[in-house]
């Protein structure tokens, strides 16, 4: 029996809702084999029954194919578009608002928030010229879904955020010292100063982290 796959072929062609699917199952199973028929039901958009008729050795090497696909290093990529709109990275995160990084701070603990967290790093561009562009003013998470980006757009924005967060925490930390009439919970001093929720959580992000 012929079956007709539409496979990845970068990360490029996988959504973050696939991948926010992908990570819900991991999460909570342990079968192997479960995983292979989902990695192929999630990223090629088969029905499990195509996938129940397929030969082992096909499983396998399709299976194998989209893991290599989670090896890469992704690139930082600041634009991107979806939907007819062209959205864009924040030009300056030292000028982020404490909001937008306390919403970013909350929604990066989680995969399944991931395209909140997405929408406060990316707006839609309200102009450009040649690489400089401006975006729209951050009004909530919930103004825009972001589901549809590709994947490594989510990767390379995560791990370039997270090279200057370091950095990003120091100047808030730095100006709530210098804010005497500002009362901040202790709990969000303490996730400030840890990080808590942009340390990022799955094996794949800390080993692109570390490296």
């Amino acid at each position: 029996m012929k079956i007709e796959l539409s496979i990845p072929e970068s990360l490029k062609e996988i959504t973050l809702a696939q991948y926010q699917k992908w990570v819900k199952i991991i999460e909570n199973e342990e079968v192997s084999t479960f995983f292979q028929q989902k990695m192929i039901e999630i990223f090629c958009n088969a029905k499990l029954e195509t996938v129940l008729q397929m030969k082992v050795k096909d499983v396998d090497e399709v299976t194998q194919h989209i893991d290599n696909l989670f090896n890469e290093k992704p690139d930082f990529i600041p634009t991107f578009i979806l939907n007819d709109i062209e959205y864009g990275f924040i030009p300056q995160l030292d000028e982020m608002t404490f909001g937008e990084y306390i919403d970013l701070d909350s929604y990066l603990a989680d995969w399944q928030t991931m395209s909140k967290a997405m929408t406060v790093l990316f707006r839609p561009i309200k102009y450009k010229r040649k690489d400089k562009y401006l975006i729209e003013d951050y009004e909530s998470a919930d103004k825009y879904n972001l589901s549809g980006m590709p994947l490594n757009v989510v990767m390379g924005a995560l791990v370039f955020f997270c090279n200057l967060k370091s950095e990003l925490q120091k100047h808030i930390l730095s100006y709530l010292k210098t804010q005497d009439s500002v009362v901040i919970p202790q709990e969000l001093k303490d996730s400030l100063a840890s990080g808590i929720g942009i340390n990022l959580f799955t094996p794949y992000q800390r080993e692109i982290l570390e490296n």
